[in-house]
């Protein structure tokens, strides 16, 4: 199957919720997501999960719709009935080098490559991917409210995250990050004014909303 096509034939049935329980029938297909992308510090998290074919989870939703305490929940349910499930993490300096997109992507490869099972079909959340190997895929805007393999992934890819966020927050506490995650918040950016960058902080990235901060943070 190519890039974006279209499945023949009826469509699957709904999970449990309303989302699919695959894209491509007959074939061991892994979701994959991606967290962080937006943040202005800290690396990105991406996840690879391949559900039974007929799973069913009655709280399984976009990470986005959930509360910290569901999707801590479905994290250990998740890891729990999964046939695979793997992390791949790209990190700022990482970032700079090689621009969002293409890190976001590349989180999502090493995901893929943490995969005890190896996946015959993909699907990727948003529209843009670069093949990985010889897997065909297909990329899905909003996949992680479609497919109950995306939306695993978009949880645990947002609950490693956030456990790593928060203990960054410990050596920095400046920024909020045990609560904002690194977003471009109005606290996280006063933080930079007041005590300058870290080494987790994106230093491509407009960091101060307006001109880009060039000094490198200093104990």
């Amino acid at each position: 199957m190519k890039k974006d096509e279209k499945r023949g034939g009826s469509p699957p049935p709904s999970g449990v919720g309303g989302l699919l329980p695959y894209y491509q029938e007959g074939v061991i297909e892994a979701g994959c997501d991606e967290a962080g992308r937006g943040c202005l510090a800290g690396s990105v998290y991406a996840a690879a999960v391949i559900l039974p074919p007929d799973y069913h989870n009655d709280l399984l939703n976009d990470s986005k719709q959930l509360t910290a305490k569901q999707r801590y929940r479905l994290r250990d349910e998740i890891e729990r009935d999964a046939v695979a499930w793997a992390l791949g993490i790209v990190t700022a300096p990482e970032i700079d080098e090689m621009n969002i997109l293409r890190a976001s992507i590349t989180a999502m490869h090493r995901a893929i490559d943490g995969l005890k099972v190896r996946p015959e079909h993909l699907i990727i959340d948003g529209n843009r991917f670069m093949k990985y190997r010889d897997l065909p895929h297909a990329t899905i805007v909003k996949g992680d409210r479609k497919y109950l393999s995306i939306a695993a992934a978009s949880i645990l890819a947002k609950t490693y995250r956030d456990d790593y966020m928060k203990k960054l927050h410990e050596e920095f506490p400046f920024y909020g990050w045990d609560h904002n995650a690194g977003y471009p918040t109005k606290e996280h950016r006063q933080g930079i004014e007041l005590h300058g960058t870290t080494p987790y902080h994106r230093m491509t990235f407009n960091l101060l909303g307006t001109v880009q901060l060039e000094l490198p943070f200093t104990e």
